[in-house]
């Protein structure tokens, strides 16, 4: 059940992270929220997995943390591989 704290902490960042990043008119409003809570769960299963404890900070930051930094590395992908491509239509379209 703890894993649903981490959850939804991530998605809490992860809306945070949508709002501080540009170019939200590129992506869905749910886009970087889903990929922080994806991420942090591959995260935690993966340290529970490992055998880092429930009460261990590490497990409790790497999968939040973690899920929001690669939710705000994936969004800025996204964003910016859209613009390109936005570019590339409208110059061969002639706008």
């Amino acid at each position: 059940m703890y894993i649903l704290l981490a959850l939804i902490g991530a998605c809490v960042l992860g809306i945070a992270a949508h709002f501080l990043i540009g170019g939200r008119e590129l992506r869905g409003v749910a886009f970087t929220p889903a990929i922080a809570t994806a991420a942090a769960a591959v995260v935690y299963t993966a340290l529970q997995w490992g055998g880092v404890g429930e009460g261990d900070p590490l497990l409790w930051l790497a999968s939040v943390l973690g899920g929001v930094v690669i939710a705000a590395a994936g969004t800025a992908i996204v964003v910016s591989a859209r613009r390109r491509s936005d570019a590339s239509a409208k110059a061969a379209l002639g706008i």
